[in-house]
């Protein structure tokens, strides 16, 4: 490991941003058919994990860690895979989430 990934902190983080893609990724099929309540709280999880993630973005994004650099660009980079086009930066990923998340909740209640 490096000073970056041998932080607490940031092992905490990364422990919690996994629970979190475990229990939102869980439940995704079965959004449709979850209750109301079940669903807003679905919606709130992946709220979290999308500002956790970007939380450790810029973590990683502040970083002078060579372990840390990589794992930005490789981050930078597979944006690439989901249709942007190169150089796009992650924050417009994390803006357009946000905005699903917002219509997805709206659409809720």
């Amino acid at each position: 490991m490096t000073d970056f990934f041998d932080s607490e902190i940031v092992q905490d983080e990364l422990r919690e941003i996994n629970k979190l893609q475990e229990f939102v990724y869980g439940d995704l099929y079965e959004f449709p058919n979850l209750s109301h309540e079940d669903k807003k709280e679905h919606i709130e999880k992946l709220s979290e994990l999308l500002e956790r993630q970007r939380v450790m973005y810029t973590r990683l994004s502040l970083s002078e860690d060579d372990e840390a650099k990589k794992l930005k660009e490789q981050l930078q980079e597979s944006i690439q895979v989901m249709g942007f086009p190169p150089g796009t930066d992650i924050q417009v990923l994390f803006s357009g989430m946000t905005q699903t998340i917002e219509k997805l909740r709206q659409y809720v209640d």
